[in-house]
C-alpha cells in the first residue's frame, strides 16, 4: 500500500525507507512507503508536523467557496446578514480542524490576510484602490477576529480533553 499524492503538498518521498507489513497473502507482503504528506479524514498530515500546508489548502477551499457564492456576498443584502453568512459559510471552511494547529508567525499572517481578502471582496474593494486594512475593517464594522476565534476553539477543545481526563480518573478511582 503506497500513500502518495494530495491536493496541496509535495508527494515525493523524503527518505527511501520502506516497511513491509504482513498481508493475508503471505507470499506477497505489502510495501509501505514513507511520504512527506498525505490527506487523512480531510486534513493533511505531514512528516514534520507543521500545519502550513493544511492552512493554505483550507484558505484555498474557502476562496473557491466564496467565489462560487460571490453574488450573494457582494449583493445589496444587509451588511450584518452578509457578515453572518461569511462567518458561517467561509470561516467554517477555513477553521476546520483549527483546534489542533500549531500556528507560526507565517501561518498567522496567512490567516489574517485571508480574513482581509474576504472583507475586501465582500465590499468590492480592489487592492489597486490602495485602501488600508483599518479602513476596510471600519467599513464592515469588524475587527480582526480569526486568530481570536482559533484561540477560543483551542481553549474549548483543551477544556473538553482535560474534563474527559478528570472524569476518567474519578471513574477509575471510584
Amino acid at each position: 500500500m503506497l500513500w502518495n499524492g494530495n491536493e496541496c503538498g509535495k508527494n515525493k518521498s523524503n527518505e527511501n525507507f520502506k516497511t513491509t507489513i504482513p498481508s493475508k497473502n503471505y507470499d506477497r507482503p505489502k510495501q509501505l512507503e514513507n511520504v512527506e504528506s498525505f490527506k487523512y479524514l480531510g486534513s493533511i498530515l505531514t512528516n514534520n508536523g507543521r500545519c502550513t500546508c493544511e492552512i493554505k489548502c483550507r484558505i484555498a477551499m474557502a476562496k473557491a467557496a466564496f467565489n462560487k457564492k460571490r453574488a450573494l456576498f457582494t449583493s445589496t443584502l444587509d451588511l450584518e446578514l452578509r457578515k453572518k453568512l461569511m462567518k458561517c459559510y467561509i470561516w467554517s471552511i477555513v477553521l476546520y480542524g483549527a483546534e489542533t494547529w500549531t500556528l507560526r508567525a507565517v501561518d498567522r499572517k496567512h490567516l489574517e490576510s485571508s480574513e482581509m481578502w474576504c472583507w475586501r471582496r465582500m465590499e468590492k474593494i480592489s487592492w489597486t484602490d490602495h485602501v488600508r486594512n483599518e479602513e476596510v475593517l471600519l467599513r464592515v464594522k469588524e475587527q480582526r477576529n480569526i486568530l481570536h476565534e482559533i484561540s477560543k476553539r483551542k481553549a474549548n477543545w483543551i477544556g473538553h480533553i482535560l474534563h474527559r481526563n478528570f472524569l476518567l480518573q474519578r471513574v477509575i478511582k471510584g
